[in-house]
Order: C-alpha cells, then sequence, then structure tokens
C-alpha cells in the first residue's frame, strides 16, 4: 500500500481493517481526505442580528454619507468607567512595571480570591444568598459563559427551553452545540421548547407543559426590559426540582432593579441552589464592556446526572472546563471589578445606573406621548416597543434609519414572538437621547 504525496490519496484499492471495522480506502470513493466540519454551524441563519443591522447600516451609511445616524441598537454602554475603577486600574498599572509586584499567570483561573469574596458578600449574602467565595468564577463574559456552559452539559440529550423573544445568543449556541433540530417555519429551530413572552401574557412566560432539562430564564430581561416576581421565579424553581431541571439564570441587568419587591438574584428563591446557575456581568452596570469581566456562580451542591443516571455535581466540571480552558481575567482588570464594591464605587455605579435608566424614561415617555405601546423601561435599560401601523419588525427598522436616521434592533430578531416588537437601548448620551425622541415622533407619530 502506498500514497501519492502529491494528492494525499491512498493508492491500494484493497479495504483495510482499522479499529475493528471495515473502512473503504478514500481512492475507492475518490474522496480526497479531510477535516471534518462541525456541521451544526450550517443550521444557523444566515446572520447573526447584530452584524445583520450592521450590514444595513454601512449600506444607508455609503449612500448618504453626511447622515447623522443615532443608535440605540446594540446594548453598549457609553459613559466613561468610574472613577474608583480608573484609579484601580492605574495603581495595577502600576504594580505590572516593577518585578516586586509584577503577576503573571494566576494560581488559579477562578479569580482572585479578594474579588470573589466581595461579590459573595455584597452581591449575594447582603441579599440572603447562601453563596461563597468558592462558587463564584471569574470570567471575561457572561455571554461567553451561558454559551461555555454547554461544555459540561450533554449534546443532543438534553430538551431545551427558552422564552420567545429572546437574546439570540442561548439558541445560536445550541444550534452550534448539535443540540438542536433543523431550522422550522418561522425562525425557530426544531427540538428546542419555545415559551413565548407578549404583551398578551404580560411578558410572563408560561411554565413548560412538555418534560424540559435546560431553561434558560434573563431577568430583568433582554430583550423586552420586563421583570419577573418573586411568586413567578418561585414557580420556576419549583417546575425544576419537581422535573429535574436546569435553571440558567441572565442576571447582567439585575443592578437596574428599582422595585424593591423584585429579585436580584435567582438564589433569593428557597431551593434555586439546587437547581439554577446564575450568569452576572460587570458590563452593564459599571461600564466593562471594553474591558470585560463577569462572573458565573455554580453552588457546590448543584448536581446532573451522568449517562447511568448516577448524581454528578456541575461545580468540579465547571472548575475543570474554566481551568483548562481559560487563563483568568487580567490582575489590572480585576483589580477596576474590585473597586466597584468600594464606597466610592458604588455611589459612582449608581450615578451611571440613574443617568441611563433616566435615558430610558425619556425614551418610554417620548414614545407612549404618540400613542406608542411600550413595556420595560422601568427596572431595565431597554424599552420593548410594538410597531405602529402595523409595520414588520425589519420594515419598522429600515423606516426608522431611512426617514429619521435612527437605529434600534427588530423584535423579529429576538424570536418569532418578537416580530411586531422593536428593541431600543438606553445606553447613549444625553444629547442623543433627547435628538432622538424628536427623530421618533416626528417619524412615527
Amino acid at each position: 500500500m502506498g500514497q501519492d504525496s502529491r494528492s494525499g490519496r491512498i493508492e491500494n484499492e484493497r479495504p483495510t481493517l482499522y479499529n475493528g471495522g471495515l473502512i473503504l480506502l478514500s481512492k475507492l470513493l475518490r474522496i480526497r481526505l479531510m477535516a471534518r466540519i462541525n456541521d451544526n454551524y450550517l443550521k444557523l441563519k444566515a446572520g447573526y442580528l447584530f452584524p445583520e443591522i450592521s450590514r444595513r447600516i454601512k449600506a444607508f451609511v455609503a449612500e448618504n454619507p453626511d447622515a447623522s445616524i443615532i443608535r440605540l441598537g446594540i446594548g453598549d454602554v457609553t459613559e466613561p468607567l468610574p472613577a474608583a475603577c480608573v484609579e484601580a486600574m492605574t495603581k495595577a498599572v502600576a504594580e505590572m512595571g516593577r518585578r516586586e509586584t509584577f503577576r503573571g499567570y494566576m494560581d488559579d483561573s477562578q479569580g482572585y480570591d479578594w474579588l470573589r469574596e466581595k461579590i459573595a458578600a455584597q452581591d449575594f449574602r447582603a441579599r440572603d444568598c447562601d453563596i461563597s467565595a468558592d462558587e463564584v468564577f471569574v470570567s471575561e463574559g457572561s455571554k461567553s459563559d451561558t454559551a461555555n456552559v454547554l461544555d459540561i452539559l450533554a449534546k443532543g440529550e438534553n430538551r431545551i427551553a427558552v422564552c420567545d423573544p429572546v437574546y439570540p445568543v442561548y439558541v445560536d449556541t445550541n444550534v452550534m452545540a448539535g443540540n438542536t433540530g433543523d431550522p422550522a417555519d418561522g425562525g425557530k429551530y426544531a427540538g428546542v421548547t419555545y415559551l413565548p413572552v407578549t404583551a398578551e401574557n404580560g411578558f410572563i412566560p408560561a411554565l413548560p407543559t412538555e418534560p424540559v432539562d435546560v431553561i434558560y430564564l434573563c431577568y430583568p430581561n433582554n430583550p423586552t426590559g420586563t421583570v419577573l416576581s418573586k411568586d413567578e421565579l418561585t414557580k420556576w424553581v419549583a417546575y425544576a426540582k419537581e422535573h429535574g431541571s436546569l435553571l440558567l439564570f441572565d442576571a447582567a441587568y439585575e443592578a437596574y432593579i428599582t422595585d424593591e419587591s423584585i429579585p436580584h438574584s435567582i438564589y433569593e428563591i428557597e431551593g434555586a441552589r439546587d437547581v439554577a446557575i446564575e450568569f452576572r456581568s460587570f458590563s452593564k452596570n459599571a461600564g466593562f464592556t471594553g474591558t470585560r469581566c463577569a462572573y458565573t456562580v455554580i453552588p457546590r451542591t448543584l448536581t446532573g446526572k451522568t449517562a447511568d443516571g448516577k448524581d454528578q455535581l456541575l461545580h468540579p466540571l465547571w472548575a475543570r472546563r474554566h481551568n483548562t480552558k481559560f487563563n483568568g481575567v487580567s490582575y489590572i482588570i480585576q483589580r477596576g471589578a474590585e473597586a466597584v464594591y468600594t464606597p466610592d464605587g458604588q455611589e459612582q455605579v449608581r450615578a451611571l445606573i440613574g443617568f441611563y435608566l433616566e435615558n430610558a424614561r425619556l425614551l418610554r415617555e417620548g414614545l407612549q406621548q404618540i400613542g406608542i405601546d411600550v413595556y420595560g423601561g422601568v427596572n431595565a435599560p431597554y424599552i420593548w416597543l410594538k410597531t405602529p401601523q402595523g409595520l414588520s419588525s425589519w420594515d419598522f427598522f429600515d423606516r426608522l434609519l431611512k426617514d429619521g436616521h435612527l437605529v434600534g434592533t427588530p423584535g423579529s430578531g429576538f424570536g418569532a414572538a418578537g416580530e411586531g416588537y422593536f428593541r431600543l437601548s438606553a445606553f447613549n448620551s444625553r444629547e442623543k437621547v433627547e435628538q432622538a425622541v424628536e427623530r421618533f415622533q416626528r417619524v412615527a407619530g
């Protein structure tokens, strides 16, 4: 048996036994040996939502180079980092410039103890949540973690449930992992349980009527800007305990909750330690979208099932995944995140949150003045509106861009139940938001 070095093809046509099986050689099949791709990526829609928005904006700007566009689409913050964080990071940079205080790899990529201790104490135990520092994993983003958590869950064996509309990353990463079927009508995927959240049901998802294994909940909600009461979250924890389901609770916007009766953490619900993983971020409270720092909480008592039905703790699995694939958030950035928990940092973060919530109020009330149905924007930095005059989500996007030089996010990009809705972000300067309100009232009134 020989090989043609020019083509990479085996020259012997005889079948060969390998690993106990009969393999037909490549020359017989006339197929060149090549690396196999993950075919699940081919199931994905043509483009991720936000790149498609960028494509349309670029095309419009190319034809209208003088247009002054106001962007209220993606949830990217605009205001500077809190001064306490800047000061802490500046000091940390200086430390990295001296041999005696320089730091390289961390001993444990889970995060520095001094940051995780403050997270556990101030974000959880201060709210009577039984969370310890060793259950906190510092990372570079909750978006990444909500995707990466699939690494420790079985591929193609868990029934996934998501709200509809939903943050696209939840669905797309399950498609990539092979946890769904093919695309179906209305932009959905076979094998996924969709839980509609619309004005008709008060944006409260109904409990699944069929068994599901993994449930994504995001509250305050992206994209609708709505929240769930303690009673509603209690129902989800009870459902998960009864059916052996895992709740993936994305609390990236918890700092925007103004209603004292609304839980900031799933762990405020009794029994949640046994059924839930929580994801948090410094991006939207302290403006770390460009510096990258977040964390995930996995209680030490939380379990899943092995293939033979035995209970398996998830904490050590995530710890192994974290330390194998990730070298940790930089010392400089973690020092900046630690400063969020100082008295000055807390005051400055509250001011940032207040600034964006005032933007949300201006948008919400400005749209209500012209008769548009508006939701959210009270406990979250997002406005969710019903498109006027029966326009589709993308038609309304194009109309705003063309006639008002305004950019938002089509609701249909978040799921089939988002059709006929539109999301606006409060992340912008006060001047731009005030201008946007005037343009909205002119174009959509």
